[in-house]
């Protein structure tokens, strides 16, 4: 059964089989950390794919929350401070996590616990925090973070 629908501001991309919302206000680095993530991953031999940039459609299907582009975006990504770029895209993907980006000084050091996006269709996703501009890379502290869900 489909439930509510709603548009949101983030970046949706799938990195092996699991999809993940990057969310953040503008300028946080989300189009960047997206791009980051795609480019390594598909250089370790695996997939991975974007979704939505900038505004991601987020309906519920058979209680899963699905991710979708709007059409007048679909394949589409900035690259802050040079442009739109064209990219391959996946028409939908289902997702399983958030991504906030974050830069140091990290405040607070750690995340709170058990931390979650809520989202506006009565939704939330299990939310995780990523380093960017960092000397790790934004794969590494994912995979670290996951290691059991994230097999590259």
């Amino acid at each position: 059964m489909n439930g509510p629908a709603c548009n949101i501001h983030g970046t949706a991309i799938v990195l092996g089989t699991t999809g993940f919302l990057i969310t953040g206000p503008s300028g946080s680095g989300k189009s960047a950390l997206a791009l980051a993530c795609i480019s390594e991953v598909r250089r370790r031999g695996r997939f991975a794919a974007l979704v939505a940039d900038d505004r991601v459609d987020l309906t519920l299907a058979n209680g899963r929350i699905v991710a979708r582009c709007p059409p007048a975006i679909r394949g589409l990504i900035e690259v802050r401070g040079s442009g739109i770029a064209e990219v391959e895209t996946l028409s939908a993907c289902v997702l399983d996590w958030a991504i906030l980006p974050v830069r140091a000084p990290f405040d607070p050091r750690l995340p709170p616990e058990q931390e979650e996006l809520q989202l506006e269709i009565g939704r939330s996703l299990p939310m995780l925090r990523a380093p960017i501009e960092a000397m790790l890379s934004p794969m590494d502290a994912l995979a670290a973070l996951l290691p059991e869900k994230l097999v590259l």
